[in-house]
């Protein structure tokens, strides 16, 4: 037997390309700083030819190439994402706008009152970052924990760590957001069965590192709020306000923020100019409410019904149709441009160029995510997959383990949770595809995929600085607090995931 192949027909053969293919992933990544969307590409290229694919199998003829393993790896994927990620994206940029975020906090504040802030902000972080990108809800919430944590006079991490820990659960487990919408494409499972384990599994690491972790650890680290942050602030254009005042500067915040240092009657107010359009007051906590909870609500009726109503009733067409991800969240998008934009003043025209405007950074993340199911769709045809899943089957390895483990080894060596996310699932997708399993534990193989994506997020992952910024830590100090509560919210997410699996 020639070297060629035994990397081409053995197990330990593919294994190894398998191996060697992720090591050259990481270092174009890590150390020649290559897009991960090139990287991805190269290397899956590399990999089929490696392993012997034919170049029409792999990229198609000169004539035609539409079922080649490139366009098709693309083309599933996006085909399932790119409308659900664009609404998605513009529902939360609509809520933003409009000072959505402001009515949630100032209800939760005064339900929750100033000694439970810390709760108030983690719930504001789970609820904004259903809608909001992670990185987009930092910088829409962040005015909002400043004041808060100078009214309370205690640690700025206190009130920013159970935010952000509802920003990240939401991001990691939860669609709209790319990672879950990926991990359902490249599984093969419902979103409506995402959503409900995302639940199941996000919510007890929520509690742990949030409110938990979060609260101990910011009564030990303390940090004040920076006064450039309060004070003429361009990023976020906080006026300079003694209390009393009332007013707004330009900047690319988002609505009226309550209070002012000291606990006088003052306000804080950052505004964009459709703020200004729309009126100082933000919507009401019902209509808030009730735009974010809409699509959740239609995909998991149409989950929920395809499992309790029988195959002929009427009324399933009607609850399949409207549960759509797609059509849910384009109807959410609807109600939210007439309810939170057009009822309040503002013009179609500027809700054309705000939903152009939020489109824009996206590119990146659907390029990312077609490139990695690519890889994907290399690993199944080369007969990877089938090696790794003898190779579990003799190990007695679950792949659920698998899944964790791979994502976590990924996410700590490059930093990117999609990189991490669309790789594994590139890996394990092959796994599963035949094996039988439940949506129910597709889900959670999903989840612990999500839940390896953050785990230990650290120097080389670019969140990991925009929150020592924003949040006037050192590397030191966001080390002790953030990257702990990442691992938190990774480890016991991953842990009710696994149980779960276990007795399912």
């Amino acid at each position: 037997m020639t070297v060629v192949s035994w990397f081409q027909d053995t197990t330990g053969g593919l294994l190894t390309l398998c191996a060697i293919a992720v090591a050259v992933l990481l270092f174009l990544i890590i150390k020649v700083k290559l897009e991960p969307f090139i990287a991805l590409v190269l290397v899956g290229l590399g990999l089929g030819l490696a392993a012997g694919l034919s170049v029409t199998e792999l990229v198609g003829t000169a004539l035609k190439s539409g079922d080649s393993l490139l366009e098709t790896g693309f083309g599933g994927i996006l085909g399932h994402i790119a409308v659900i990620i664009g609404l998605g994206t513009v529902l939360g940029a609509i809520l933003e706008r409009s000072g959505g975020a402001d009515t949630l906090t100032n209800v939760l504040m005064r339900l929750f009152g100033e000694k439970r802030a810390p709760i108030a902000m983690g719930l504001l972080g789970l609820i904004v970052g259903i809608p909001v990108f992670f990185d987009i809800g930092i910088f829409v919430l962040a005015p909002l924990v400043y004041v808060t944590a100078l009214r309370g006079r205690r640690s700025l991490v206190l009130y920013a760590l159970p935010m952000l820990a509802g920003l990240s659960m939401t991001h990691a487990f939860l669609p709209p957001h790319p990672g879950p919408v990926a991990l359902a494409g490249l599984l093969g499972v419902d979103l409506g069965y995402l959503i409900m384990m995302g639940l199941v599994c996000g919510l007890p690491g929520f509690v742990a590192a949030g409110l938990v972790w979060g609260t101990w650890i910011g009564k030990r680290v303390m940090v004040e709020v920076p006064a450039d942050f309060i004070v003429g602030e361009m990023e976020h254009g906080l006026a300079d306000k003694t209390p009393g005042e009332s007013g707004a500067a330009g900047g690319s915040g988002s609505g009226t923020v309550p209070g002012s240092g000291g606990g006088g009657g003052g306000v804080a107010r950052t505004a964009v100019e459709s703020k200004v359009e729309l009126g100082v007051d933000g919507p009401k906590m019902p209509l808030v409410a009730f735009v974010i909870a809409t699509p959740l609500v239609l995909i998991l009726g149409a989950t929920f019904g395809t499992m309790l109503l029988p195959a002929e009733s009427g009324l399933l067409p009607w609850l399949t149709f409207f549960g759509n991800p797609a059509v849910a969240l384009l109807i959410a998008v609807l109600l939210s441009f007439y309810f939170l934009g057009v009822r309040r003043g503002m013009s179609v025209a500027s809700l054309g160029k705000l939903t152009g405007e939020s489109l824009r950074p996206i590119g990146m993340i659907l390029l990312v995510v077609g490139a990695g199911a690519f890889f994907g769709k290399v690993i199944s045809a080369t007969g990877i997959g089938a090696a790794l899943a003898e190779t579990l089957s003799a190990w007695g390895l679950p792949v659920i383990v698998l899944a964790y483990v791979l994502s976590c080894g990924l996410r700590i060596a490059q930093g990117s949770a999609t990189v991490a996310i669309v790789t594994t699932g590139g890996i394990v997708g092959p796994l599963v595809a035949t094996a039988g399993y439940s949506q129910i534990q597709l889900a959670l193989i999903a989840m612990a995929i999500a839940a390896g994506s953050i785990i230990c997020s650290h120097v080389n992952d670019g969140g990991f600085w925009i929150i020592a910024k924003y949040f006037n830590m050192t590397v030191k100090q966001t080390l002790q607090t953030w990257t702990v509560l990442e691992t938190v919210l990774s480890v016991v997410s991953f842990a009710v995931a696994g149980t779960l699996f276990a007795v399912i």
